[in-house]
């Protein structure tokens, strides 16, 4: 894509501005570090032309506090850009053994599914950020078809981003863009953990 410039054109109907202006399905996966982080990027430039901004994190416990969190919360509550509005859904069971069953976990998992369905229809954000969303359809408990349909036929102007390792093919298929995170040397491989500033 030189200068920016798409190598292909489809002739699909549509003038350039409403190509230019579809609302995109952008998922970052892979092994590497950084697709929350790129997600959250995005929705940096999203508060900065004033959409409203529905973050949905599954798998990472409620307790967690991280960066983007905060500094989206504020800018949020700023009144300068768009709205943002932060879910978390379960209590970090991806990566840290909570109390309950893989039911309950299942079950939270599910909710904040039923509730991205809702605001997805009632078009209640511009951009939507599912982090770490492709776990609950890699484990079966949300079922990929079904995603992909809500998807294809929310309304209006609405972005959405999905992250997470292990993104289903079907999924990487339907999306418009996807990024996959290689890793190629991290600091955990010499037994260094992660660090505030850089991980949270």
């Amino acid at each position: 894509m030189p200068q920016g410039k798409p190598a292909h054109v489809p002739e699909d109907g549509l003038t350039t501005r409403q190509r230019r202006n579809r609302p995109l399905v952008v998922v970052h996966t892979g092994p590497g570090k950084g697709k929350s982080t790129a997600a959250f990027g995005l929705a940096l430039r999203a508060w900065n032309q004033g959409w409203p901004i529905g973050v949905f994190q599954f798998v990472k416990s409620a307790k967690w506090r991280i960066g983007e969190e905060r500094a989206l919360r504020v800018l949020g509550e700023s009144g300068e850009g768009g709205s943002v509005t932060w879910h978390k859904m379960g209590e970090g069971w991806s990566w840290i053994q909570r109390p309950g069953s893989e039911e309950d976990h299942e079950a939270d998992a599910r909710e904040g599914w039923e509730q991205i369905k809702r605001d997805l229809a009632d078009e209640t954000y511009r951009l939507c950020v599912l982090d770490e969303f492709t776990y609950p359809m890699k484990w079966g408990w949300i079922d990929v078809a079904e995603v992909i349909e809500v998807l294809r036929s929310r309304p209006g102007q609405q972005h959405v981003v999905i992250t997470g390792r292990d993104a289903h093919p079907d999924l990487i298929g339907f999306a418009d863009l996807v990024t996959e995170m290689g890793k190629v040397k991290h600091p955990m491989d010499g037994g260094q953990k992660g660090q505030k500033g850089i991980e949270w």
